[in-house]
């Protein structure tokens, strides 16, 4: 039996209010420590100005603040049935005939709808924000010694102009380009030849461009140039699987890339876990819901509320620590990408469904 139409746009729109007011404290937080970290790695940046770092900051977030969304969810939907039950309004729906599956049917649809806008617009847009935001990145910090994330990138690889081990910061996108790019030549019989260095480095067909290049030869002076061709034999699809995480792919474009990375012969695991996760992300918000729901509705009077709220903080925590494991068991091969993305959001719903129905229904 659905809910009346005005009871359900109230407890909707309370719902709503409530998980968006967690998810945009949390992306206050986590673009305000960006910001924080930047304007640190700005000291020696040449150009880096506090309103650049302020932008990059909000550039970077957005992809931050989506690993956060499920636990926005829950706690909003935890702080919503508090209130509610402290101002016995849930009191109120009880005794007009309200059952608590038909109070909660809004925070369902709340969550499903969050659900799929945060896989269908967030998500793109937090990815092509990102790719942006490492663009900027690799022209501002190309020279500083505070840019290096610790996680730097290599590729070996041997073409007409011999051996070469290409180093990088990071990878921009899923076209091949890589930032902070540092490339050691040698010749076909081994001796060194010339090292390369460029803020930007993009994989063409046959061929790397590095822009903006400085080249240091054996015996010569450093030459600077404005484009300096490297041959190479590596393919954009062999790049892209190395260095391209898949949360930097728009969800829209995840079938293409899977499509050129089997037509290539390359292993898209990665890939396909990873579109799994996101379309099985609007039913792990409903077991968030309901997670929050089985240990938020006891009345206060009773007591025992601040223990069932910690209860649901580490429910809702062994749920991501499942959601983690099985992602890693998917990108190991061990389970297939559709049970690692389904098998926490599916298990995580029924055992939410189960505690309410022992909790309500006895």
């Amino acid at each position: 039996m659905l809910i009346g139409a005005t009871l359900g746009r109230y407890f909707s729109a309370r719902f709503l209010r409530m998980i968006l007011a967690v998810f945009g404290t949390v992306f206050v937080l986590v673009y305000t420590l960006d910001f924080v970290e930047l304007m640190r790695r700005a000291g020696d940046a040449e150009g880096a100005s506090a309103r650049l770092m302020a932008t990059l900051a909000l550039l970077r977030t957005p992809t931050v603040a989506e690993q956060v969304l499920p636990f926005a969810v829950l706690f909003g939907s935890m702080a919503t049935l508090l209130t509610l039950s402290r101002k016995l309004e849930l009191v109120v729906a009880r005794a007009a005939g309200v059952s608590v599956w038909q109070f909660l049917q809004p925070a369902f649809f709340v969550a499903l709808a969050i659900g799929v806008v945060s896989v269908t617009a967030y998500n793109p847009l937090a990815a092509l924000l990102k790719q942006h935001a490492t663009s900027i990145e690799a022209r501002i910090f190309a020279k500083s010694s505070k840019a290096s994330s610790g996680k730097d990138l290599w590729i070996r690889q041997r073409s007409v102009d011999g051996q070469a081990i290409i180093r990088a910061e990071s990878a921009i996108d899923a076209a091949g380009a890589l930032a902070r790019v540092t490339a050691f030549v040698y010749e076909p019989g081994g001796a060194f030849r010339e090292r390369i260095e460029a803020p930007l480095a993009r994989l063409h067909d046959g061929y790397w461009e590095f822009q903006d290049a400085r080249v240091l030869s054996v015996g010569e002076e450093p030459q600077n140039y404005g484009a300096y061709l490297l041959a190479t034999t590596l393919d954009p699809a062999q790049v892209r699987q190395s260095f391209t995480p898949p949360e930097t792919v728009p969800f829209w474009q995840l079938s293409t890339v899977i499509e050129r990375t089997e037509r290539a012969g390359l292993d898209a695991t990665a890939y396909r876990l990873h579109r799994d996760v996101l379309l099985a992300r609007p039913l792990l918000f409903v077991a968030m819901v309901l997670v929050a729901a089985s240990v938020s509705l006891r009345f206060f009077r009773f007591g025992g509320v601040a223990r069932m709220v910690l209860g649901g903080v580490a429910a809702g925590f062994m749920l991501y620590v499942a959601t983690e494991l099985m992602e890693d068991l998917g990108a190991s091969g061990l389970v297939g990408p559709v049970v690692a993305a389904w098998f926490p959001a599916v298990v995580g719903s029924l055992l939410g469904a189960l505690a309410l129905l022992h909790q309500e229904d006895g």
